[in-house]
C-alpha cells in the first residue's frame, strides 16, 4: 500500500462524510481539482475507488463505509495528542465543542456558557445540535462532545452523569384567561394548546395524566421546540407544557406567565453523557463542568 499523511486522511473523511467532491472540498476549504487530486491518491493508497457513480451523484463502496468509523477516530486521536496535558494551557486550546441538547437548554445556557468559555478557552467556541439530531455514533466517533437529554441512547460505552429531573410548567401570554386566576383541570383542558414534537416512540405525560381521568386536551399546533412553543404562546392565546428551565429562562423577554399544572405529572429525567476517550482530557472537562454547575443553578462555573 502507497503511503499516506495526517491530512490526506482528513480529505478522506471529508469525502466519506460529503459524499461529494465539491462539498468534501468546501469542507476543507480546498479547490475541487485540489480534492480531486486527493481522492485519486486515497484510491492508489487503499487500492479502492472508494467513491463510484451512481446516476448523478457519487457512492461509498463497501470498502469505504468500513473506513468511515476507523478514520474518524484516528483522527479524533491524533487531534488530542495536541491537547495540553495541563488545565492551566486551556487558553490556547483552540477548539469547537459540539453539544447535543433541547433547544431550550442552547437559549437559557448557551451565551453564558459562551462568556465563561471566552474567559478560560478564548481561542475555542460553542456549537449547539438540537435533540431531534439523529447521530447515534457521534459521540463515540468524536463528532459530538456531549449529549444533554431525556431521551439518550443507553450505549454502555459511554459516561452518564444524571442530573435533577425536569418538571414542566405550563405557559401563555400575559394577557391570557389562564393567567387571571387559578387553573383547573377543566379550563386547562378547555384551552387550545401548542405541542413541542416528541421523539419517536416518546409518550406525552400530560396527555397521559388527562386520559387517566377520561379528558383530552386539544393540541391546535405542533412545533420543533419548547423555544418555538413559547414564542407561538406570545403571539397568540395557546398554551405551553415546557420544561421549566427554559420557560423560566425566557418568560420575561417575551412577557410570558407561568403556571403549576393541575396535574400529577411524573418528572423528566435528565442525562449527560461523554464518551470515556475524553473523561481525562482537560478542556472537556472543564466544559462539562462549567455545564453541570449551570444547570444545578449555581451563581458561577469553574475557572
Amino acid at each position: 500500500m502507497k503511503s499516506y499523511d495526517l491530512n490526506l486522511l482528513r480529505s478522506l473523511d471529508a469525502l466519506l462524510a460529503c459524499g461529494s467532491v465539491t462539498a468534501a472540498a468546501q469542507r476543507m476549504h480546498l479547490s475541487t481539482p485540489a480534492m480531486s487530486h486527493a481522492l485519486a491518491r486515497l484510491r492508489e493508497a487503499f487500492g479502492d475507488p472508494l467513491l463510484v457513480r451512481a446516476g448523478r451523484r457519487l457512492v461509498l463502496t463497501t470498502r469505504a463505509q468500513a473506513l468511515a468509523g476507523p478514520v474518524r477516530q484516528l483522527l479524533a486521536q491524533a487531534d488530542a495528542l495536541r491537547m495540553p496535558a495541563d488545565a492551566a494551557d486551556l487558553c490556547v486550546v483552540h477548539r469547537r465543542f459540539v453539544l447535543r441538547a433541547p433547544e431550550g437548554m442552547a437559549v437559557g445556557y448557551g451565551v453564558a456558557l459562551e462568556a465563561q468559555l471566552a474567559q478560560r478557552m478564548p481561542l475555542s467556541s460553542l456549537q449547539f445540535l438540537p435533540e431531534s439530531h439523529d447521530d447515534p455514533s457521534g459521540l463515540r466517533e468524536g463528532r459530538m462532545d456531549l449529549d444533554l437529554g431525556s431521551g439518550l441512547r443507553q450505549d454502555p460505552e459511554l459516561v452518564v452523569q444524571m442530573l435533577p429531573d425536569r418538571s414542566l410548567v405550563g405557559v401563555v401570554a400575559a394577557d391570557h384567561p389562564l393567567a387571571q386566576k387559578m387553573v383547573t383541570v377543566r379550563r386547562f383542558v378547555a384551552a387550545r394548546h401548542v405541542e413541542v414534537a416528541r421523539l419517536a416512540g416518546e409518550v406525552s405525560a400530560v396527555d397521559a395524566a388527562l386520559a387517566v381521568q377520561g379528558l383530552r386536551r386539544h393540541v391546535s399546533l405542533v412545533v420543533p421546540s419548547a423555544f418555538a412553543a413559547l414564542i407561538a404562546c406570545a403571539r397568540s392565546s395557546l398554551v405551553a407544557c415546557v420544561p421549566e428551565r427554559t420557560a423560566r429562562a425566557m418568560a420575561g423577554s417575551l412577557g410570558l406567565r407561568l403556571f403549576t399544572l393541575p396535574l400529577q405529572l411524573p418528572t423528566v429525567p435528565l442525562r449527560l453523557a461523554w464518551h470515556p476517550r475524553q473523561h481525562a482530557d482537560p478542556a472537556h472537562r472543564w466544559l462539562r463542568e462549567a455545564l453541570l454547575e449551570a444547570l444545578r443553578g449555581g451563581e458561577g462555573v469553574p475557572r
